[in-house]
């Protein structure tokens, strides 16, 4: 299908495999008709059990419709998906083309390196796109002095770097990826002496600035920071722009975008709202000093790897079809410190090829916190009609009169290089515009800008927005093309279970807030749409109970001798095994059409166990507790810092078990259990005449979790190196799972 933005050529194409529905839409039915069958042998027979079965029957009759509707849920990826081609080369000329904000959120330097930092925001100020019209923004949320230092370096080596790449075609805008190349030096020069002249000078300029930039930071870590802290500190704003070129010959005049610091006010006794308050304070202070009509978000660790990608995004901003109502522009995150083994599923293979194209067919993809282009419209109800009263827009959007001016068509953009009366006053405004008590009695955060009612704040904002009507398109790399953003994914276990359980956290809220798919999507979106929604919002929670359902109940039943399934000859026994190996063969299936390996499969049946008993259970509680107000939210920030060591293990393919003992003791307890519950199961077959028909689908069961999960076996008693499961981790383990088996074997034979 063509998405024409002209009466000649499209700006962009977007296109669906037939047979890949065909395959998608065939499977669904016929493990639909399966499921069926399972709901009524359960149910059917449920009665017909003997009493103490009873209760097991029900728990695993549970989990199997938990599945079900989870996995019915997610059928809506596999409806329609679409994939998009964009030309670039077709836009309009530059003077055309709308201008554009940057926004990049940063926490502080202990856990998000300050050079990783200022790489994004120069891959970021160096898009190829034309300099007068972009416009970047850091928030440093903690009011560092290194990384307000750090930012006017950067500023300074930017005037180097960014000449260097337009010169010479630099695809590679990120310093330090660009550096660390060892061969393809990633230009389009023609006279290569000239260049690698050139790349020297820059080379030592980006040396000095590391070393700068280093040196500031130990020196910070010794200064007294006085009466103000990361948490309690007033609101701060610092404007890097071009002063006068009056009297420079054109040869001296270097192109620079605005480059901004943001720190906005921080209070002890005032709640902040994480990172959606961050960016709703941009929102604000951008309109003051810039106020593009279109936004990119990017993660600190997130650069620009493709300079193009703000012109692939208007290409669909630019298509009169869908502009309209056209929100976001969503990009995929891939991570260049991805390993061939990928043990802990870092790249996040399945969201990026095959949900988000899923949804792209429906009414487009999920917000995914990094990577879009979205319409300032969209966020802050912009183009505000002029007969609303002035009262209710304060309500809305607070008693700045300047801000409520922005909102406006006719509103003229400010000039910041002029150093004069009115330049300082919108500075001074700006500084209002990001006070911690702005938002007080207005709709910020409610109806305005990103949306706080769930630590994931960027699922939900998106979500709202596609229920008021707007939608979004996804635009990935080719096979053949480089991804327009790179970053740094979680390569150790602890990291990866932290981020699970934040996220999870995150998405339960939404499931259970007021804003649930389920109920608030099915009568604003498409039935297919808030389907999508449904099954990523309450995934953590329909996991994690019916896998700590199976990877315990029916092992303590085969332990005991007890069958929970049909023998082998009973017809219904094939219904079971029918649905077991047709939810393997489909995701091994997805796996390889996306060009992975099968060892990839592996990983990811692994680390989907994991995820469930672990940070899933974990986040889903930890949402619970918030709903009733029985815990505070809280937010912990990913570590982006590097170790040498746990990379180490990372790259040999060997998990990081040095991680939270919560995290562990419940991984080795259900191995325990399995482990404990096989051997004897099998005893019972071959030295107690168990019929072993009757046990099969147990054995089968515990067999399979085994086999998926031997590293932490590898963890408990084969390694030696710092990644194994400690010894006292083991031994409460051990505890717990004799505490179970005993208890559970002393109620069942009761």
């Amino acid at each position: 299908m063509a998405c024409s933005s002209s009466t000649s050529l499209p700006l962009h194409i977007c296109h669906g495999n037939k047979l890949t529905m065909i395959i998608n839409r065939s499977h669904a039915v016929l493990h639909s008709i399966a499921i069926s069958f399972l709901i009524y042998y359960r149910a059917f027979f449920l009665f017909h059990q003997p009493t103490p079965i009873i209760i097991p029957w029900l728990l695993l009759f549970t989990s199997e419709l938990l599945l079900s509707f989870i996995w019915f849920l997610g059928r809506a990826y596999i409806w329609r998906p679409v994939y998009r081609t964009v030309f670039p080369e077709r836009l309009p000329n530059d003077d055309k083309l709308p201008a554009i904000d940057v926004f990049i959120c940063t926490t502080g330097p202990d856990k998000e390196p300050t050079i990783g930092v200022m790489n994004t925001l120069l891959s970021a100020m160096a898009l190829d796109y034309p300099p007068d019209k972009l416009h970047v923004y850091l928030s440093d949320d903690g009011g560092y002095a290194i990384t307000l230092h750090a930012l006017r370096e950067s500023w300074s080596f930017a005037r180097w770097w960014l000449p260097f790449c337009r010169r010479f075609g630099i695809k590679t805008r990120c310093p330090e990826a660009y550096f660390s190349r060892t061969e393809n030096h990633d230009s389009d020069s023609k006279n290569p002496d000239n260049f690698m002249v050139e790349r020297e000078k820059i080379k030592e300029q980006y040396v000095l600035f590391k070393e700068r930039v280093r040196r500031a930071g130990e020196e910070s870590k010794f200064k007294d920071k006085g009466v103000y802290t990361a948490s309690d500190h007033p609101s701060y704003i610092e404007v890097m722009a071009e002063n006068s070129k009056e009297g420079l010959l054109e040869d001296q005049i270097i192109e620079m975008p605005l480059l901004v610091y943001v720190s906005r006010e921080k209070s002890t006794s005032q709640f902040h709202h994480f990172k959606a308050g961050a960016v709703n304070v941009l929102l604000r202070v951008s309109a003051m000093l810039s106020n593009s009509p279109y936004i990119l978000m990017l993660d600190c660790d997130m650069y620009c790897n493709d300079p193009t990608s703000a012109r692939q995004a208007m290409c669909f901003h630019f298509d009169p079809e869908m502009s309209p109502s056209l929100a976001f522009v969503q990009f995929p995150q891939a991570f260049r410190d991805i390993s061939e083994n990928d043990i802990y599923d870092s790249e996040v293979r399945s969201a990026y090829t095959i949900l988000w194209p899923g949804l792209d067919g429906l009414k487009g993809p999920v917000l995914s916190g990094t990577n879009f282009y979205i319409k300032r419209e969209a966020l802050c109800c912009h183009s505000i009609k002029k007969d609303i009263d002035l009262r209710e827009l304060k309500d809305s959007f607070g008693p700045s009169n300047e801000f409520i001016k922005s909102l406006r068509q006719d509103y003229k953009k400010p000039n910041l290089n002029d150093n004069g009366e009115a330049s300082n006053m919108l500075l001074e405004e700006a500084k209002v515009l990001a006070s911690c008590s702005y938002e007080d009695h207005t709709k910020w955060g409610k109806e305005v800008g990103f949306l706080y009612d769930s630590v994931a704040e960027d699922f939900l904002t998106g979500f709202v927005m596609q229920c008021k009507g707007w939608i979004s398109s996804y635009v990935a790399p080719s096979s053949s093309s480089r991804p327009q953003f790179l970053g740094t994914s979680t390569t150790n276990l602890n990291d990866l279970l932290t981020q699970g359980t934040r996220w999870g956290s995150g998405l339960v809220d939404v499931a259970l807030s007021r804003f649930s798919p389920l109920f608030y999507g099915s009568s604003r979106t498409s039935f297919l749409h808030s389907m999508g929604y449904a099954e990523l919002s309450l995934f953590p929670l329909l996991y994690c109970l019916p896998l700590w359902c199976f990877a315990t109940i029916p092992p303590l039943y085969l332990l005991n001798g007890i069958p929970l399934y049909p023998e082998v000859s009973d017809p219904y026994f094939s219904i079971f095994l029918f649905i077991f190996l047709s939810s393997l063969s489909k995701h091994l299936h997805e796996v390889v059409v996306t060009g992975r390996p099968i060892r990839k499969w592996i990983n990811e049946q692994r680390i989907w166990m994991i995820k469930s008993v672990t940070c899933h259970l974990y986040g889903s509680l930890d949402a619970i507790l918030k709903k009733f107000d029985l815990r505070k939210a809280s937010f912990l920030t990913t570590n982006k810092v590097a170790d040498n060591e746990q990379i180490k293990l990372y790259r040999g393919g060997k998990f990081d078990f040095r991680t939270s003992t919560i995290f562990v003791a419940p991984l080795v307890t259900v191995m325990l259990v399995n482990l404990a519950s096989i051997v004897g199961g099998v005893y019972r077959i071959m030295f107690m005449g168990t019929d072993w028909r009757k046990m099969f689908g147990q054995v089968l069961l515990s067999f399979h979790i085994i086999v998926m999960n031997y590293v932490v076996i590898e963890g408990m008693v084969l390694r030696k190196d710092k990644g194994r499961i400690p010894l006292y981790v083991n031994v409460l383990s051990i505890v717990f799972s004799l505490i179970f088996l005993s208890l559970g074997s002393f109620i069942i034979s009761n």
